[in-house]
């Protein structure tokens, strides 16, 4: 089983057919059926159903085998960079996912300072809910992802990083938001505007039902700024996590936050991976990076407020740098 078998496996994986596999690899399709004709016969199943009219379907051995298969490109890639810099700093492409709430708040510090500590490495990202995210840290996408600790499912490895509560979102003139802090209970007559990313429904449902209150929710939205947008209109109240430094909608409409007086149980923030894979050298560097500078933010930020959950601004360590054009990479 060769490399470049591997190869044209994964990218005609990817792509969904032979040609545009060989295009991308500058090879002939003939030379990518053969590599995986080959790669299917030592491996003695079928990874690929191959149909003129549909392109490329993977077979429930392929699928199981794809994962695999990039790990082990991931692996070699990172052994020859790891010889060449031999001496050198780390380089290379990491890939990571974000939970799509923590993205705005959490990602542009950390794709900035990131380049600091290591400049040669370009990090891209993905964003999605926790589900996604785990897919595609399964599948080879992503090889670590920023989350909450929440509903992590088996095969997946989370090491937090730090605990966040959430808060409670008013509208102007609220008749709550005269008090520094609210009691769930108070809340139990009062309409709910629900963000409703897994897990957010669940945790906030749980928060609430703790103090005995079942929520009276009017809407439902995955979308962060709609909620916030909604509750500055006076459709209701919210409970959030994150914080903008600006207390406004998009309409500009003033936003009130509210402590919680409860005991909440905290919701962690940390680094996922695939359980039972070794990290490439650039991987393991940003696992570092992250307990050491994100985690260690969160607390300096926790102490100066205690009703933290707002964005984690890391120490800027130097200026003078820039992102790379594009969406979604930072070389």
């Amino acid at each position: 089983m060769s490399l470049r078998q591997l190869d044209y496996f994964v990218t005609a994986a990817e792509v969904g057919t032979m040609t545009a596999a060989a295009q991308l690899l500058y090879v002939s399709q003939s030379a990518v059926s053969a590599g995986i004709g080959e790669l299917e016969h030592q491996l003695g199943v079928q990874l690929l159903v191959r149909a003129k009219a549909k392109g490329l379907t993977l077979t429930p051995a392929g699928r199981l085998f794809l994962p695999e298969a990039r790990a082990l490109l991931a692996r070699s890639e990172e052994l020859r960079l790891g010889m060449r810099e031999a001496g050198r700093g780390l380089a290379g492409r990491l890939t990571i996912g974000c939970f799509s709430t923590l993205a705005p708040f959490l990602l542009p510090c950390v794709l900035e300072e990131f380049r600091t500590v290591c400049p040669d490495v370009t990090l891209d990202f993905v964003e999605g809910s926790l589900d996604e995210l785990q897919d595609l840290l399964r599948e080879g996408t992503c090889e670590l992802a920023l989350l909450y600790g929440a509903d992590i499912q088996a095969g997946i490895d989370f090491d937090a990083l730090y605990s966040v509560v959430p808060h409670v979102l008013l509208p102007q003139g609220h008749a709550l938001a005269g008090a520094e802090a609210v009691r769930l209970a108070e809340l139990a007559e009062h309409d709910m505007i629900m963000l409703d990313v897994p897990p957010s429904l669940r945790y906030f449902t749980e928060v609430l039902a703790a103090a005995g209150v079942s929520p009276r929710i009017r809407y439902s939205t995955e979308s962060f700024e709609t909620v916030r947008s909604l509750v500055a209109r006076g459709a209701g109240y919210s409970l959030l996590i994150q914080r903008p430094a600006l207390a406004v909608s998009y309409e500009g409409l003033g936003l009130q936050l509210r402590r919680i007086a409860d005991d909440v149980v905290p919701l962690p923030v940390g680094l996922a991976r695939l359980s039972g894979t070794r990290p490439t050298r650039r991987a393991a560097a940003f696992a570092a990076f992250c307990r050491e500078r994100v985690a260690g933010a969160a607390d300096a930020t926790r102490r100066a407020s205690p009703a933290a959950g707002a964005a984690v601004p890391l120490p800027r360590q130097r200026r003078g740098h820039r992102a790379a054009a594009g969406t979604g990479t930072v070389s």
